[in-house]
């Protein structure tokens, strides 16, 4: 039951009645209601797509509202702005994101094999990144993020969340599928029913009189942070650092908000909870250490764990080892540390820290930062 909560309802941006997140559909029942969250930048992916040969059907798909305007964007990446009339006669798939989320980033490898598959059919992609945390609204980080994710499709930035509202989203990541004549006809939310999706997309292009559409699916080799979690044995969920978000932290005394303050860790840590050692300030969104040698220490469960942070100061860097329960990760370290768990944060993002190869079991990871200055927004798991 916990891994069902952790895939299918974590990181919710505002709370949904059942009813406005449950659509039935005649062959493929109920849609999933799924929210999620990701980003951090990985090796680059190769391009090894297989497909997958799948006989056509028809899938009915209600009128679920119109294509809004997008002129609310506050900028475009990869693309000259693009409006509703602009795309009249294409069918387009539009995908909420925001480039820290790691359920996003896990959905991006199949979002960008459809886009190049079908770009030539008639098929416009749209990324709409709609920010989290205060550093993803910064256009050089997400243009330097899309270019090392390989997002090549037009991305509109959506910094105050207009278009998001236009939409009336709650998700991160979410897809709205969009025929020729402007009508959205179907919603994804959250990772998942990745075949389901392509098959709508070849459906709409059908519709839209698009000759000789491909019937394959594409089947992704996913690596790096868009290897799909392990469910099976994922028993920890997100959690923000800041004040504002944060759960289980177990530092004697507990949080100082905006102040100043030397923490310590407990002598045990109970499962998914975290705690500090140095001198820490946390704010409202996220913990920023105030000098060398500071600590954050996490238990938890599953393959996987990401940490999203930053220098406080842009430019700057911070040194950072990891250990796992008190020894260098060796084989389970993630992509951005080495076998002896050194890392350097050069840039807001996700960081994978560590991967496990072997048996799941429950854990504590520790990270010490070498340099005072690192801001820390939020863990994640896989």
């Amino acid at each position: 039951m916990f891994n069902m909560f952790d895939r299918h309802c974590c990181s919710l941006h505002r709370s949904l009645g059942i009813a406005a997140i449950t659509i039935a559909f005649a062959l493929f029942g109920a849609i999933d209601s799924s929210r999620a969250r990701a980003i951090q930048t990985a090796a680059a992916v190769p391009r090894a797509i297989r497909v997958l040969r799948m006989p056509p059907t028809a899938i009915k798909l209600p009128v679920e509202g119109k294509l809004p305007s997008l002129r609310n964007a506050t900028a475009w990446l990869n693309s000259a702005p693009l409006t509703a009339t602009d795309l009249h006669g294409k069918v387009v798939l539009v995908e909420f994101w925001t480039y820290s989320c790691i359920n996003w980033r896990r959905q991006l490898p199949y979002v960008r094999a459809w886009a190049e598959k079908y770009k030539d059919q008639g098929l416009v992609v749209i990324g709409v990144h709609a920010p989290e945390f205060s550093f993803e609204k910064r256009i050089e980080n997400v243009r330097q993020a899309a270019k090392e994710i390989r997002i090549d499709y037009p991305i509109a930035l959506d910094n105050d969340h207009a278009i998001w509202r236009d939409f009336n989203n709650e998700y991160w990541p979410a897809l709205y599928f969009v025929d020729a004549q402007g009508k959205i006809r179907h919603h994804q939310f959250g990772e998942g029913e990745y075949e389901q999706s392509e098959l709508i997309i070849q459906q709409l292009l059908t519709e839209a009189g698009v000759g000789n559409v491909s019937h394959e699916l594409v089947s992704i080799i996913p690596q790096g942070a868009e290897v799909g979690a392990d469910w099976n044995d994922l028993r920890s969920a997100e959690n923000y650092v800041g004040y504002e978000r944060t759960g289980n932290f177990a530092s004697s005394g507990g949080a100082r908000p905006d102040k100043n303050h030397e923490y310590a860790v407990p002598t045990r840590l109970n499962l998914n909870h975290w705690a500090l050692a140095g001198d820490w300030t946390m704010g409202r969104e996220a913990i920023v250490l105030n000098k060398s040698d500071g600590r954050i220490v996490y238990s938890f469960h599953g393959r996987d764990l990401h940490l999203v942070m930053g220098p406080a100061k842009p430019g700057t860097s911070v040194r950072f080892r990891v250990l796992i329960d008190g020894r260098p990760p060796d084989a389970a370290h993630g992509f951005d540390v080495d076998e002896q768990g050194n890392g350097t944060v050069a840039e807001p993002r996700m960081y994978q820290l560590i991967r496990q190869p072997g048996q799941i079991i429950d854990r504590q990871v520790e990270i010490e930062f070498l340099d005072s200055g690192v801001e820390v927004f939020s863990f994640t798991f896989g």
